[in-house]
């Protein structure tokens, strides 16, 4: 909490020192202001706007390191999940004892690929791949698509679902 005060506090100083010298520009070329500022008050207003400055580019590094940091760390973590995914999908193909052709179309059923695109794909009949989808449903206990996926989502979330809060 006290860095994000230390934050605020930062960006504040930073608005009134643009604030200052926009408006010390602005009345200079307008010819609003009646008397001038004393010179020992403006140089304090000026160091306090430098080093709000300073203070507001030094942040702005610190932000921007752990910013990506914290990127570096969700694309390992994401890498690692794709990863593991992938181990999972070989895992259960290899279970369900699916050949090499099942596996790459059951691959691009869970993706999504419609009958005729992983036809296509795998320069096939569609009938070929209606056959392959059908052995693989029957090999992995389930009766079409959307089960099939949830057999892995099952597998992915298990673990969330089954812990104790």
């Amino acid at each position: 909490m006290s860095n994000r005060l230390f934050i605020i506090a930062v960006l504040l100083i930073q608005a009134l020192c643009a604030f200052f010298f926009v408006s010390d520009i602005i009345f200079t070329i307008f010819g609003v202001r009646s008397r001038p500022i004393n010179w020992q008050t403006r140089e304090f207003l000026e160091v306090g706007a430098a080093i709000g400055l300073i203070l507001g580019v030094f942040l702005g590094w610190i932000t921007l390191r752990r910013t990506l940091k914290r990127s570096e760390v969700a694309e390992g973590k994401l890498r690692v999940a794709s990863g593991e995914f992938m181990a999972l999908l070989e895992d259960h193909f290899q279970e369900w004892g699916l050949t090499p052709a099942e596996s790459d179309v059951a691959l691009f059923a869970i993706k999504g690929f419609s009958t005729q695109e992983i036809a296509n794909l795998r320069e096939t009949s569609e009938g070929t791949i209606k056959a392959q989808t059908n052995a693989i449903y029957r090999k992995a206990g389930v009766s079409g698509r959307p089960q099939l996926l949830s057999l892995f989502i099952d597998d992915l979330m298990g673990d969330a679902l089954n812990s104790d809060p």
